[in-house]
C-alpha cells in the first residue's frame, strides 16, 4: 500500500490597500486556496495573510513565513508599475537566491491574454527552504499563470509555472509535492519522480 501524501505548509499572501481596510472584499486568498486545494494531493495547512502594499509589512509576512516553515509562498498584487506597487522590491529583498524563470514564463503566459501583461513584475526568490513566488492580482490571471494554457481537448500548449514548482521544493529540501495531473501535471526527471499516486 502507498504512503500517504506529505503535508505541506503554503503561505498566502494577498497584498492590497483597499482590501486590507475593508474598502472591498479580497478575492486573491480564496482563488489561491481554491486552486491549490485542487492541484495538490498533499494535505494542505494555509497560512494566510492580507496586508497593505507596504514594503515593510510585506518583507515581514514573507520573513515569518519562511520561518514557520512554509515550503511555499505565494503572494498576490502589488506587481504592476503603480507607486504603491511594491511586491517584487519586498520579495527581491528577503531573497537568498532568484529564480527569474518563474516570472519569465508567467508573462509568456498572460501575453496570450492581455498586451498589458509585460507591464507585470513579479519575481520569484528562494528564502532558506522556502519558494516565494508572485503572482498577477485577478483570479483569473492566478489560474491562467500556474495551470497555462490547455486547447479545447486539454492538452497542455504552454506549460504553467506551478509545473516546476515541486520539482524546485524537492531541490531545496522541502515536502514531496503530488500534483492532481488533470488540474496540472508536476515535472520531475524519472530519477526524481516516485510511483504514480492512483487517485
Amino acid at each position: 500500500m502507498k504512503a500517504p501524501c506529505e503535508p505541506v505548509k503554503i503561505g498566502i499572501v494577498s497584498i492590497s490597500d483597499r482590501a486590507s481596510s475593508g474598502v472591498y472584499e479580497d478575492k486573491g486568498l480564496p482563488a489561491l486556496q481554491d486552486w491549490l486545494s485542487r492541484a495538490l494531493h498533499n494535505p494542505i495547512q494555509f497560512e494566510a495573510r492580507l496586508i497593505a502594499d507596504e514594503q515593510t509589512a510585506i518583507e515581514e509576512t514573507l520573513i515569518a513565513l519562511a520561518d514557520a516553515k512554509c515550503a511555499l509562498v505565494l503572494t498576490t498584487g502589488g506587481t504592476g508599475p503603480a507607486l504603491r506597487d511594491v511586491t517584487p522590491e519586498a520579495t527581491l529583498a528577503v531573497a537568498h537566491k532568484e529564480m527569474p524563470g518563474f516570472g519569465e514564463q508567467m508573462r509568456a503566459i498572460s501575453l496570450h491574454f492581455v498586451p498589458t501583461a509585460i507591464l507585470s513584475r513579479q519575481v520569484a526568490v528562494i528564502r532558506d527552504q522556502t519558494l516565494i513566488i508572485n503572482l498577477p492580482g485577478q483570479p483569473k490571471a492566478i489560474a491562467e499563470t500556474l495551470e497555462g494554457l490547455k486547447d479545447a481537448e486539454g492538452k497542455q500548449v504552454v506549460p504553467g509555472i506551478f509545473a516546476a514548482v515541486p520539482y524546485c521544493v524537492d531541490l531545496i529540501g522541502g515536502p514531496y509535492m503530488e500534483t492532481v495531473d488533470t488540474v496540472c501535471k508536476a515535472f520531475r526527471p524519472k530519477s526524481a519522480a516516485r510511483p504514480v499516486r492512483v487517485s
